[in-house]
């Protein structure tokens, strides 16, 4: 389960820095590798916005064994 979870991890910190791109120089790193008029980017925006969603759940998962 612990490479499962770096592997989210990892997608969403390539999430996030993509945003980071975005916001601070208005570049779209995954557009830029994948091509902006692909389904490339779409596949890697659904799997970073799953992998984000599962780290939300193992965050409050996480909380829950600490309390016990």
């Amino acid at each position: 389960m612990e490479t499962f979870q770096k592997a989210t991890l990892i997608f969403t910190i390539i999430g996030a820095i993509n945003w980071g791109l975005i916001g601070f120089f208005d570049f779209n790193l995954v557009e830029a590798l994948f091509g902006a008029e692909t389904i490339l980017p779409k596949i890697v925006y659904a799997i970073v916005g799953l992998c984000g969603l599962i780290n939300v759940g193992i965050l409050f998962n996480h909380f829950e064994c600490k309390e016990k």
